[in-house]
């Protein structure tokens, strides 16, 4: 028997910013580290690595991540100096080759093809951080988050982003990893970093859940193929590309075993799942009328979000299957009709449609035009009676009139739907849309925010007071705390401004709440229902609304008299 201590397993900690499908990369990258023998902390000063998997959507969500790192290596600094720093997710795959010069403080820099490779990323960080600290002690002056923000958008001018949104950087470098740039360091970073990622998870791959038990992030595809004139994500996530029907349904079988109550299924385009499995598939059927006819000439036994749906509404059990991220040009009459025929499918549907007008659509490249958006809408709504929409719109976009910016305010009225955000253009560099003349001043975008906002405002409260006297299925979170009765601010970085000051909630503080949500609330986007009473956490129940803010209901559980025999 050996006398020699035992090894300490490697802690490492993680910091995951950004939307739920960064959130499930976080989950693999977790589920793999343990897979291991590696520790997971909680505690930034315990940990040997520390993680801060990025977001890079907008400015906003880029000065986040920037302050996530900065901050993260001054807590380093301060407590712990050998330990590793480690950077992933969107910021590394969109500026893959600037960051190390911008960050000299980071060990290891890794895109979202390697979040299964964790575990190696991290050994070389380590022996990177190793060699750091046997060199004498640097600490440089770091600029403020906002400045290296702008840095990172001068850098995408500087590298002469083509207007395609494809980057100069592919020539000569196309699937290069582990390349180091700038000026040579003594102990030079990782850089991990495919140019166009291919990665996509299955059922195999080790995840640690990050959510509550009760719900889960199913990511049924990644990447996109659309050519919307503002947006980055094709850039960084890659083209579209789907799992397949049969290990999805094996992930949800192994999550409904483990507890779960919501399946939230996400991509960067629901709609368009698994038509990138046909034979001889072509991205370009991106337009309605080209998509509707790609999903015509499908074989039977073709694989669609349709058939996924079935499928698992056909699983055993009581359950619901929320679909997030839909595309307006990929809906189809099979797919409402499918979520009327699917109980197990929450009557809810996230469509973004960013606008209304059509010369904004146009600029946009949405791909949609005003008259069909309309008619969709409409065809939703009658195919499935009590459906909650959703929905996501930009305000300030470059070339936005006042006339069509009313245009955007009149539909929002006119439309009423129970759940809105909007966000205030962006102007990423990269992008069609950030080379666009017609910019508009940052207080034009702000205050076309409010209003539209202020429009949905008045109809939020006209749908909470609906609820008022119904009972409701809700499913219960947890316990309220005071800080989340108080509160009534919630943003999303893929949701925009969802809701403003509720002066209602305070009242709340009185007696024991809980926190559920009913079938047109997604998880950390739409409204909550405080539950006054107790009900099991975690489990669905029953409850009668029996006031509402602004936004929120306000209900006590509901325990139907039993019928007489």
């Amino acid at each position: 028997m050996s006398n020699e201590p035992k090894k300490q397993a490697v802690r490492v900690g993680l910091i995951s910013l950004g939307c739920a499908k960064n959130l499930v990369d976080a989950e693999i990258m977790l589920g793999s580290l343990l897979k291991s023998g590696v520790e997971i902390t909680n505690d930034p000063a315990r940990a040997d690595v520390m993680i801060v998997n990025t977001c890079s959507f907008i400015d906003s969500a880029q000065e986040e991540s920037v302050d996530a790192i900065l901050e993260s290596a001054e807590v380093r600094d301060a407590q712990n100096r050998g330990q590793a720093l480690v950077v992933s997710g969107c910021l590394p795959q969109r500026f893959r080759d600037d960051l190390p010069k911008l960050f000299p403080e980071v060990d290891a820099f890794m895109g979202i093809d390697q979040v299964a490779q964790i575990g190696s990323v991290v050994q070389q960080a380590l022996e990177r951080r190793t060699g750091k600290i046997a060199l004498p002690a640097a600490r440089p002056s770091r600029p403020r988050a906002g400045k290296v923000v702008g840095q990172l958008g001068e850098l995408d001018k500087r590298l002469g982003v083509a207007q395609t949104g494809e980057s100069l950087r592919q020539s000569g470098k196309f699937g290069r990893t582990r390349t180091v740039v700038g000026k040579p360091a003594p102990v030079p970073p990782l850089v991990d970093v495919n140019l166009r990622p291919q990665y996509i998870p299955d059922y195999a791959t080790p995840r640690f859940r990050l959510t509550p038990r009760h719900f889960a992030y199913v990511k049924i595809a990644e990447g996109c193929n659309h050519p919307c004139s503002f947006c980055i994500i094709p850039r960084m996530r890659g083209s579209h590309r789907s799992r397949t029907q049969s290990d999805i349904v094996a992930e949800a079988k192994a999550l409904l075993a483990d507890g779960v109550k919501e399946l939230n299924l996400i991509s960067q385009d629901s709609t368009y799942y698994g038509l990138d499995l046909r034979a001889g598939h072509s991205r370009a059927i991106s337009s309605p009328d080209k998509f509707k006819a790609a999903v015509k000439s499908l074989p039977v036994e073709s694989q669609t979000i349709c058939t996924l749906l079935r499928e698992l509404n056909a699983l055993p059990g009581d359950f619901w299957i929320r679909l997030l991220y839909t595309h307006p040009a990929h809906w189809t009459d099979e797919l409402i009709q499918t979520i009327a025929e699917c109980p197990k499918v929450a009557r809810y549907v996230d469509i973004p449609l960013q606008h209304i007008h059509q010369n904004m659509l146009e600029r946009m490249r949405r791909e949609t035009s005003q008259a069909y958006i309309v008619d969709l809408l409409r065809r939703i709504r009658a195919g499935v009676p009590g459906i909650a929409l959703r929905t996501t719109f930009i305000v300030g976009f470059p070339g936005e009139t006042e006339e069509y910016f009313q245009a955007l305010l009149d539909f929002i009225r006119e439309t009423r739907f129970e759940r809105l955000g909007v966000f205030a253009y962006s102007r990423e560099e990269g992008t069609r849309a950030g080379a666009m003349a017609g910019q508009l001043p940052e207080r034009v975008k702000r205050k076309r925010r409010d209003l539209a906002m202020a429009a949905q405002h008045a109809i939020a409260v006209s749908v909470s007071e609906h609820f008022v006297g119904r009972t409701l299925k809700v499913l219960v979170e947890k316990a309220a705390t005071a800080k989340e009765l108080d509160r009534a601010r919630i943003s999303s970085w893929e949701h925009g401004l969802i809701r403003d000051a509720d002066e209602g909630l305070p009242e709340l503080a009185r007696g024991h709440f809980l926190v559920a949500r009913g079938e047109a609330d997604a998880p950390d986007i739409d409204g909550r229902v405080f539950i006054r009473g107790r009900l099991p956490t975690g489990e669905f129940g029953q409850v009668k609304i029996v006031g509402h803010t602004d936004y929120d209901l306000i209900a006590r559980p509901f325990f139907p008299l039993p019928r007489a025999s």
